[in-house]
């Protein structure tokens, strides 16, 4: 038996000297064995040489790792097995477990999302660079809330996905915002003095307390009308109507890069409410009558929106203008 290991994804490799487990020569001074993808068998004694002496890799039981042939019905395959007596030996499944450990973390590194929507604070545009079609802003944050941020890091303002640009005494940050931006968001309404929502980016395994959020802002919202109870705030937008089939009562949207739960949906408005933390953690709270607001639809209820449209749409199609079957359409070519 030649003890050694075996490192990669199976498939068909080979190796010179090799036995049988009956401990015959081989036929040929080749045996062809199913292996491990792009890896070799490496003999104990090589293993030895190449790490100064020392021991190969041993099983759970201390004994060194060997391969041996075993015909199934599918054919001769190798197993790896521990060594328990000189006459005996558990057969073992192929080491699948760290793959499949790998494709379940690269499905949680397939995030939905790039923020939750629940907003981390508010920060204080400290300077503002402008151009033609161009503005560059420079944010300060609130001591500790950039720590470990790097240029290049994605950090949401007023529900606005932007890409950190310069890192300034580890509190300030510099964004570019293009013309595209500046045209479908409310930072070009930015002043230097102006407070905005931040949210930086969600790593894999953070909590989503609000919902998806891409950072994707879709259209501007006016505060068309503000209602103050002890201890509560209810605030209605008006939307460009082409908005509107996608917000639904109790359904999910983006205010400003802060997750809530649509009210109330009017012809081309909606209504939302707002706790007393929402108000103090926010900039909602000190929204004035006729400001512009970011809102990002729920993608979910746009693709579920849009999807039933198509459906529909072809299905009344259809019945408006029925297509001939292949009886007709045959009657009718005999009929030339």
């Amino acid at each position: 038996m030649l003890a050694g290991r075996v490192v990669g994804p199976r498939h068909a490799c080979t190796w010179p000297g090799a036995t049988t487990t009956q401990g015959q020569p081989p036929a040929q001074s080749r045996v062809r064995q199913p292996c491990y993808r792009s890896a070799r068998l490496i003999p104990t004694a090589e293993l030895r040489s190449l790490s100064g002496g020392s021991s190969p890799r041993k099983g759970c039981s201390g004994q060194p790792l060997r391969l041996s042939r075993s015909t199934s019905s599918c054919g001769s395959t190798a197993t790896r097995q521990r060594r328990h007596g000189p006459s005996s030996s558990q057969p073992m499944r192929p080491p699948v477990r760290q793959f499949v450990r790998q494709r379940v973390g690269r499905g949680r590194l397939q995030a939905q999302a790039l923020f939750t929507g629940i907003v981390q604070g508010t920060a204080k545009v400290s300077n503002i660079t402008e151009r033609e079609g161009f503005r560059r802003l420079r944010i300060s944050f609130p001591s500790g809330a950039t720590a470990g941020v790097q240029i290049g890091a994605s950090v949401a303002l007023n529900g606005t996905c932007l890409t950190v640009t310069d890192i300034e005494n580890n509190d300030a940050l510099s964004f570019d915002v293009i013309a595209e931006t500046l045209r479908a968001t409310n930072l070009g309404g930015l002043s230097e003095g102006s407070s905005v929502n931040f949210e930086r980016s969600a790593r894999v395994g953070d909590e989503i307390g609000g919902h998806h959020v891409s950072g994707h802002v879709h259209t501007t919202a006016e505060l068309s009308e503000v209602q103050q109870t002890q201890d509560n705030r209810r605030l209605s937008f008006r939307v460009p109507r082409q908005w509107m089939k996608y917000i639904l009562p109790k359904g999910f949207i983006a205010v400003n890069g802060c997750s809530l739960t649509v009210g109330e949906v009017g012809e081309d408005d909606f209504s939302v409410y707002l706790i007393p933390e929402t108000l103090r953690v926010t900039v909602l709270g000190d929204l004035a009558l006729g400001d512009l607001v970011n809102i990002e639809i729920d993608s979910q209820t746009q693709a579920i929106v849009d999807t039933v449209e198509k459906v529909v749409g072809r299905y009344m199609a259809d019945l408006q203008h029925p297509q001939p079957s292949a009886t007709a359409a045959f009657e009718a070519l005999a009929s030339r």
